[in-house]
């Protein structure tokens, strides 16, 4: 395939993220099926985090995560090393100095956190990355441009009596947004309550030892439970 055909397919797969695990999913076996190209995909990302809007800019954030699980999956290091060139840069696309980006403030965290716990990162990289956050918080009780309308205009309200220009978003881009956070929190949820294979034992003996030995104080609380419910029982 035409280089050029290869850099435009892989930018409309990066325009066209969202929450959906499918999404980034077709975009990272893109970029690893012609990995032969890779500084030039790369290249695209750090020019699609210029140019697009906030809610692009996030979703390419934690893109960039997914993607670095699997080239260490497929053995193709060349995108975490990239990533981590250019960090700083990326960084500064997603959540700029101008304040423009404090929307995107918690999602640059989440997914530094995750690079850092996966060694992707260093630990010092992350602390240095989060002071320069620390100056760009300008509300830092939103969790979200977008978990209720109300703290995106704070947001901007915020921005402005700092004497920052703050780039606005569309009614249509907040929704959107909504949606995405909502989809990403649902699947967290799910994550952290499923149970891998073969975990139900594990579960249990955790519990098990987590679980302390019954006690007089235990049988006791059972016998005055059993009594006011044989007394309910008798006044009903």
């Amino acid at each position: 395939m035409d280089p050029f055909e290869v850099r435009i397919r892989f930018t409309q797969h990066l325009q066209n993220l969202n929450a959906s695990v499918t999404s980034a999913n077709k975009a990272a076996q893109y970029a690893l099926k012609f990995k032969d190209m890779d500084e030039d995909l790369h290249s695209c990302i750090l020019e699609q985090l210029e140019r697009n809007s906030m809610n692009v800019r996030a979703n390419i954030m934690y893109f960039i995560e997914f993607l670095c699980d699997m080239a260490k999956r497929e053995g193709h290091d060349s995108y975490v090393l990239m990533m981590r060139r250019d960090i700083v840069q990326i960084i500064d696309a997603v959540t700029p100095a101008d304040g423009s980006g404090a929307a995107n403030i918690k999602v640059v965290r989440k997914v530094l956190q995750g690079l850092q716990s996966k060694e992707f990162l260093q630990e010092q990289t992350v602390s240095e990355i989060e002071e320069c956050l620390k100056e760009r918080d300008t509300h830092p009780d939103a969790s979200s441009p977008l978990q209720a309308d109300v703290e995106m205009t704070d947001v901007a309200k915020v921005s402005r009596t700092n004497g920052r220009s703050v780039a606005k978003l569309d009614k249509k881009q907040i929704e959107q947004r909504i949606e995405e956070d909502r989809e990403r929190h649902k699947r967290l949820r799910e994550h952290i309550w499923a149970i891998p294979v073969g975990g139900e034992e594990k579960e249990f003996s955790k519990l098990w030892e987590e679980s302390s030995n019954l006690g007089d104080d235990d049988y006791l609380l059972y016998e005055e439970e059993d009594d006011a419910k044989q007394e309910s029982i008798t006044e009903w």
